[in-house]
């Protein structure tokens, strides 16, 4: 089954990253991209899964994280940083979200999607 995953940090180098990596672990998942949680919100009514950089210009992933969560609250979703401070993890998971470590790996990614994938499937029945 197809998905769509809301792809969001500034750096077009880690949306790269994480579009080759999507790619070889769910190749039939459609990906939306924002460079910030402006663009992001026009886009995440569309999307089933959320990735989102913690620091980004303007709304930090947390942030965004908290406000997308209020309006989708069943959605898997991420926050990504090379911050792991207690205070990030803590944050994310506060908000109901993976915390995934920067640079992001093909493991810890896959894992995030099947579990997501779980999540959402476990909705549907």
């Amino acid at each position: 089954m197809s998905y769509k995953i809301l792809v969001v940090d500034d750096s077009k180098l880690a949306r790269m990253a994480v579009a080759k990596s999507l790619k070889a672990l769910q190749p039939d998942w459609i990906r939306l991209e924002a460079a910030n949680a402006d663009q992001a919100a026009k886009l995440a009514t569309d999307a089933d899964v959320a990735l989102l950089d913690f620091n980004m210009p303007g709304m930090d992933g947390l942030a965004f994280a908290a406000d997308l969560r209020r309006s989708r609250p069943e959605m898997p979703m991420a926050i990504i940083s090379a911050n792991n401070q207690r205070e990030v993890v803590q944050g994310a998971h506060a908000v109901g979200a993976t915390f995934l470590p920067k640079p992001l790996t093909e493991e810890a990614f896959g894992s995030f999607l099947s579990d997501a994938v779980r999540r959402m499937k476990a909705e549907v029945r």
